[in-house]
């Protein structure tokens, strides 16, 4: 075999390899062409010219990946040297030039071309990955096929929605329809606020927005002379004619309540079905910020921002601020009202928005110890409004806060050590004026010493909560020399220990007290850190909201107790220690308690028969109109609630209509749905069961039974 036909070999080899992968590459891009071809036609209604640019789109990225060109002769040996062990790894000498070979690789190449005519023209290993694409194609295709058939099989009513796509409720239960019937299309056409497209379905339970319009149109395999829809036992429906041959029939309705209908044909009823309405929530507001109340002291800045988010499910038309400004007090008041928009535009009508607004205080004249009033009200597509709760914005009045009103009130004298914080802010404001005009050392000192005032004054109040002292004084241990005294560890632990738990112990106090005491402390503290380090406009916030909170405590601990006196009715001596008890006798109060009409009294006693009928077959005339009357109750029930009790009524409905047979699986669902509908009875007192002695009686003989032994 000379040099030409192995070297051909290769040649031939290598277009097989290039031809099976470029032919794998072009069947896996036909699959997801029908694939996305199927889904695209038959559920979205796409033209179907989008597979032809599924599969140019999905071959251009497969090849472009693989790029099964490349594929060199090298790599062709390569892979016959691993797949064929005759070829004794040297199957890259026959790519070599003839003149380059010494002898011995001219023998060994002599040896290969030799091998080489004996292997296949396409070895298997390349058609490995085009039989999983020829797998996966026909897969594709058969599927294909199967979804046109369906689609094709559909009856020719479709006809009269033409445009719409028929969907089919995959989490619907499987229904029961009349033998007559061959084919149902149901319209649904939600109202327009709601935004949402006409849709078609091909089962009767429907599940429709509020206000919808339904159109039935119902095919039956035979001529009929009559039929209607029967919504909850009462309302009639009639259909009409709308083919020669009396086989198609439609109606329409507008649903605005749950419930549930039946078909009828010629007399015969079909089974229950529920109709289930999504009501239109109002909209939702959720404000972020501020909180709902909101106190702005001295020295803060006079704006709140807002921030709130909107949300709706068909979408948001309008949304307003409500603010109402407060002034004065007493009968003095005076009240403003202010409706602010939003700088959010919502003609968009989207289903959520991210508002916010900026309240600046002094742009509606507020001072001091003015509050604003506000709430947000929205308002959605279909013309529903709801609204936030009141947010109250105060700012601090510090000339109230200041004023001196107690001193001269007998009614509201306010102890000494309550005007120490005045004077610590009134300070505190005369060395802000003052500071441009002084020395910046003089300033540093005055502020200094307020900041030992203020701590003198927060020790002060913290022996209120048992707080430690910090004078530093030593104590007097001159006991602990006494020779008396030696080893007495109680004395040296005194001495020499530090007891922190003096704070848990003072117990005077109400806890909420207590919890504001130690607020107020908090306060003095951040107060006294910004006089230390020569701040006093950063101090003066923390040092009004200490004087507030002191003077809430000050009117929490007060108590007013009214003096009262007992005056006794004048007692006759003559009658007194005699003992008659003649003119007095036992109050009697007698009353007729007439029994009210208990209207679940139908449905307690339908209990009592449906426990018979588990063991007796038949129904008497009393028994079936007792168990009418209890389905009407139950119609009535389901007329609301169609998912919960919409299948005890049928199974009441087989229960009557059977005459011997009852399943007890129809009279277990009755039961269930009566045992929802009554309502609950509440605990009658009884006598407890269990003795005081908690058991320790027996226990006591059981004991003195083993003594006796």
């Amino acid at each position: 075999m000379d040099e030409r036909k192995g070297l051909s070999k290769i040649r031939r080899l290598r277009q097989t390899w290039i031809s099976y992968q470029l032919l794998s590459d072009g069947l896996f891009s036909v699959a997801v062409a029908v694939l996305l071809g199927d889904i695209t036609y038959y559920i979205l209604g796409w033209n179907g010219w989008w597979a032809l640019a599924a599969f140019a789109l999905t071959f251009g990225i497969l090849s472009a990946t693989r790029q099964p060109w490349r594929i060199s002769k090298a790599a062709v040996c390569n892979f016959l040297n691993i797949s064929y062990p005759e070829l004794e790894e040297s199957s890259e000498l026959v790519i070599k030039p003839a003149n380059s070979l010494n002898i011995l690789e001219k023998l060994q190449c002599s040896k290969v071309e030799f091998a080489l005519q004996k292997l296949p023209a396409s070895p298997p290993a390349f058609a490995k990955r085009l039989k999983i694409a020829v797998t996966l194609a026909v897969i594709v295709v058969g599927l294909s096929f199967v979804i046109a058939k369906i689609k094709f099989n559909l009856p020719a009513s479709s006809r009269y929605f033409s445009g719409l796509t028929i969907q089919s409720s995959k989490n619907t239960p499987t229904e029961k329809v009349l033998s007559q019937i061959e084919a149902v299309e149901i319209k649904i056409t939600p109202p327009a606020y709601t935004g949402r497209p006409d849709r078609v379905q091909d089962k009767f339970i429907i599940q429709v927005e509020e206000g919808s319009e339904i159109n039935w149109i119902i095919h039956t395999n035979i001529d009929i002379k009559n039929a209607f829809l029967l919504f909850n036992e009462k309302e009639k429906l009639p259909l009409s004619n709308i083919s020669n041959d009396k086989k198609s029939w439609k109606a329409q309705k507008t649903i605005t309540q749950p419930g549930f209908y039946q078909v009828s044909i010629d007399g015969k009823l079909s089974d229950f079905y529920q109709i289930q309405v999504i009501k239109d929530a109002t909209p939702v507001i959720r404000i972020k910020t501020p909180k709902q109340y909101t106190h702005i002291d001295a020295g803060e800045p006079l704006k709140v921002n807002l921030t709130a988010t909107l949300s709706d499910d068909y979408g948001i038309t309008n949304a307003l601020i409500h603010a109402t400004v407060a002034k004065g007090s007493g009968e003095a008041v005076k009240f403003k009202e202010y409706k602010i928009n939003f700088t959010t535009s919502f003609k968009q009508n989207d289903r959520q928005y991210n508002v916010q607004n900026l309240f600046n205080l002094p742009a509606f004249n507020m001072e001091p110890g003015d509050e604003l009033y506000f709430y947000i009200e929205a308002e959605d597509n279909h013309h529903q409004k709801s609204r936030t709760d009141a947010y109250i914005v105060s700012i601090q009045d510090t000339a109230q806060l200041l004023s001196m009103d107690g001193l001269i009130n007998g009614s509201n004298i306010k102890p000494e050590y309550f005007r120490s914080e005045r004077q610590i802010i009134l300070e505190t404001e005369a060395l802000i004026k003052a500071r441009d005009t002084i020395k910046q050392d003089v300033a540093k000192t005055r502020s200094n010493d307020l900041g030992i005032d203020q701590k003198l004054l927060r020790l002060r109040y913290g022996k209120f909560l048992g707080e430690e002292e910090e004078s530093g004084t030593s104590e007097n241990n001159d006991d602990l020399d006494k020779a008396e005294n030696f080893g007495n560890a109680k004395m040296v632990m005194d001495a020499y220990t530090d007891k922190h738990d003096n704070a848990e112990d003072a117990t005077f106090l109400e806890p909420a007290i207590k919890a504001q005491l130690k607020a107020t402390l908090t306060e003095m503290w951040k107060a006294e850190l910004q006089l230390r380090m020569y701040k006093p406009s950063d101090a003066l916030p923390f040092e009004y909201k200490a004087l507030r909170l002191l003077k809430d405590l000050q009117q929490k601990s007060r108590s007013y107790v009214a003096k009262t006196a007992y005056n006794p009715p004048p007692v006759k001596n003559e009658k007194r220690l005699s003992g008659d008890l003649s003119k007095i006798s036992q109050p009697v109060k007698q009353q007729d308690i007439k029994a009210g009409n208990d209207r679940y009294l139908t449905l307690k006693k339908s209990v009592t028969i449906l426990e018979q009928l588990k063991h007796t077959a038949g129904l008497n005339n009393s028994d079936r109109i007792t168990l009418q009357l209890a389905g009407q109750q139950l119609s009535a029930k389901a007329s609301a609630e169609p998912g919960i009790y919409l299948p005890a009524v049928a199974a009441m409905h087989r229960v009557l209509a059977a005459d011997k047979s009852i399943h007890t699986a129809d009279i277990v669902t009755i039961e269930k749905a009566i045992q929802k509908t009554l309502p609950s009875v509440g605990a009658i007192p009884s006598l407890s069961q269990n003795t005081a002695d908690m058991g320790l009686s027996k226990s006591y003989y059981k004991y003195l039974n083993q003594l006796n032994r």
